[in-house]
């Protein structure tokens, strides 16, 4: 069975960042190798962010780039149950509640995979996802 990926918004910050080419290598890649990627309405958001706060980009620049993102992969978006899983997660894992969230909507949409460079790499959530740093592994499928 071929892995779900679900991403993190690092992952995806990494693509527009001309900071650390090595990484933003990486993370396209995950784009040239992999026919169907997920992220959450809530990656959005924080991609959103980041871009405005960090890369100091236009909101013109912004929106073409959420564009951009939005043709290439699937965006879910999560309700209160979500919400209420992710509180479970969170005290269960010992995670922060958006790092929570993001991995219980992946686990909602059936996603096997989550690419994150900051949550912890190999961590396999109740028995269903497992959480991958691609810049330790470089196997992107």
């Amino acid at each position: 069975m071929k892995d779900k990926i679900f991403l993190d918004s690092n992952i995806l910050i990494y693509c527009y960042s001309n900071n650390e080419i090595d990484k933003q290598k990486i993370a396209r890649s995950i784009f040239e190798n992999t026919k169907d990627i997920y992220i959450s309405s809530q990656v959005i958001n924080a991609v959103t962010n980041i871009l405005l706060k960090k890369l100091k980009l236009t909101t013109t620049d912004v929106v073409n780039t959420i564009l951009q993102i939005s043709a290439l992969v699937t965006t879910f978006s999560f309700h209160i149950n979500t919400q209420l899983e992710a509180l479970k997660l969170k005290e269960k894992y010992n995670l922060q509640f958006y790092d929570a969230l993001i991995i219980a909507t992946a686990i909602e949409n059936n996603c096997t995979v989550l690419y994150s460079e900051d949550m912890q790499d190999g961590l396999i959530i109740n028995n269903t996802i497992t959480i991958k740093n691609p810049f330790v592994h470089n196997d992107v499928k």
